[in-house]
């Protein structure tokens, strides 16, 4: 059972999109996947009711106040993807980062987007499975425009951190819409959301190897 933790303490960093496009793709792959949804808001729990007449549908866990989330998941979960609660810096996600084998950051492209980060990210750096790098942590730019000059000196600052920028993914309003439906970037297969799904291959490798 492979988990991947979203993470990250600034609200609307895309926490939700990553998380429920991550179980989608591992859905769609096969896989007997979970969404432990430990965000008080259940925006990842309403997306898999959504989702639940779907072959590829994915089982919706609540974790919100519950320490004991793992006893809910089924004996034959083969993918586990949590999504995080807003705001929650290291100290409050003790149990999943201490079952996860990957911890995936969303980090919007502005400085005062990455300097709210930053608090985050130290609390990380103290967690003894990250300090010793038994437990891989990596960024993801989301909503990134790469054409614009923000864009690109938000990437240039973040990879002068210690954590590796794995992926951008390009702002497009087709995250919100296919939220709404249930659906993910991988539902579809037209050239335009192709295009889209190859800016999440490097972030699919990685989570691969972790």
């Amino acid at each position: 059972m492979k988990t991947i933790l979203v993470a990250s303490s600034k609200g609307g960093a895309g926490k939700t999109t990553l998380a429920t496009n991550l179980a989608a793709y591992f859905a769609l792959d096969g896989k007997r996947t979970v969404l432990v949804d430990a965000d008080p808001q259940h925006s990842s729990t309403r997306w898999a009711e959504r989702r639940a007449e779907l072959e590829s549908a994915v089982l919706p866990i609540d974790a919100s106040g519950r320490r004991a989330w793992r006893a809910w998941l089924p004996e034959d979960a083969e993918r586990v993807v949590v999504d995080a609660p807003a705001g929650a810096m290291a100290d409050d996600l003790g149990s999943f980062l201490e079952h996860a084998d990957a911890v995936v950051v969303p980090v919007l492209p502005s400085a005062l987007d990455i300097e709210a980060t930053v608090g985050f990210l130290n609390t990380l750096a103290k967690v003894p499975r990250v300090h010793k790098r038994k437990l891989p942590v990596g960024l993801v730019v989301n909503r990134s425009k790469p054409w614009t000059n923000a864009s690109q000196q938000a990437v240039e600052m973040l990879k002068t951190w210690p954590y590796p920028v794995i992926t951008q993914l390009r702002d497009t309003q087709a995250y919100v819409v296919m939220a709404g439906l249930g659906r993910s970037l991988f539902d579809y297969r037209s050239a335009q959301v192709r295009e889209h799904q190859a800016d999440w291959e490097p972030l699919l490798k990685w989570i691969k190897k972790a």
